[in-house]
């Protein structure tokens, strides 16, 4: 039987671990569960022995050194969002298998995604204020409609996925800018592939892409100019892969409507009237935020952990080394 080192606080794992989770944890491994008092200064003790180590938000840095002996757990769960923070790369070369549970957190994001989208094409912000200030039917008001409409994603992560699969039923033409997404790929996804010009010219625009120098400043100022009046640019991946001021600046001319859910810098510092801009929707980086969502990520990592101890399989959680560079 495995040994499992849980390298969170109770109240992480309480967080990350449903019923069912805690079930199979505890019939599938040798467990050690981290106490209320543990520290970052404990991880090498807590670690020590262990097959699989489960992390989450609040882990230290799985630092190269704890594999020196040669030694360390030969699998890293982490039930959450992107490793590159979490684990020195170097370990992958010592043939360490590392699990995320972004794909499961994809799923979260992209209902975010899709809800942002509705909200601002139907105007709901405005229509509820009016309501609340005692007022009607706004005459000069009329939502927009999603179906049918061209949708810009920028990046094909799996959020983009998530949220290109909730797309589908809405008959939506999806384009799609990602320098690495191919032909063949892009018809399983039943997408086009286009420039970032092209990406940005829909009325609806939703960026997916991962937080690497690339992508920085990638929705700039001179692109932003271009969106089509009316449109919708959804921000649910990285405050810097968009020029932030410009946006805000299309924004309070009333050309465009936004959802931001994450910023540059994070928390944000916004004026007055951008905080009052009824074609602005403001949320404190909480797309991948459910309760649902929560409750099944260190099931979702410890299922593809146990099948490639059992068997050499990789699940949709393994981090691919070949893929570290583009990664989020």
């Amino acid at each position: 039987m495995p040994r499992l080192a849980v390298a969170m606080t109770p109240e992480r794992a309480a967080d990350v671990c449903g019923a069912d989770t805690r079930a199979l944890i505890e019939d599938r491994f040798q467990v050690t569960w981290a106490g209320p008092d543990w520290a970052e200064r404990d991880l090498a003790a807590l670690v020590a022995g262990a097959d699989v180590v489960l992390t989450s938000w609040g882990t230290p840095h799985l630092d190269a050194a704890l594999w020196a002996d040669g030694s360390g757990p030969s699998v890293v769960a982490h039930a959450a969002g992107s490793v590159k923070k979490l684990v020195d790369p170097a370990i992958l070369d010592r043939g360490v298998a590392v699990f995320s549970a972004g794909g499961r957190i994809a799923r979260s994001v992209g209902e975010y995604c899709l809800a942002a989208m509705l909200t601002l094409a139907r105007r709901l912000p405005r229509f509820d204020a009016a309501v609340r200030a005692g007022g009607w039917r706004q005459r000069e008001l009329r939502g927009q409609e999603l179906a049918g409409q061209p949708v810009g994603v920028l990046g094909a992560s799996s959020t983009a996925r998530a949220l290109i699969t909730l797309l589908a039923p809405f008959g939506c033409d999806v384009l799609v800018y990602d320098p690495y997404l191919g032909a063949e790929q892009a018809a399983a996804l039943g997408v086009r592939v286009v420039s970032l010009d092209e990406a940005l010219s829909c009325p609806f625009v939703s960026v997916h892409v991962p937080d690497v120098p690339e992508t920085r400043g990638l929705v700039s100022r001179a692109l932003l100019e271009r969106l089509p009046d009316g449109a919708i640019l959804v921000n649910s991946a990285r405050g810097p892969a968009v020029d932030q001021r410009a946006l805000l600046e299309q924004v309070l001319a009333g050309r465009v409507s936004a959802a931001l859910d994450v910023f540059d810098p994070e928390p944000p510092r916004l004026a007055a009237d951008v905080l009052a801009a009824p074609n602005l929707l403001l949320t404190p980086h909480i797309a991948g935020d459910t309760a649902e969502g929560h409750r099944a990520l260190a099931g979702y990592v410890l299922a593809d952990a146990l099948r490639w101890l059992d068997t050499g399989e990789r699940g949709p959680s393994f981090v691919d080394p070949a893929r570290w560079a583009i990664a989020a």
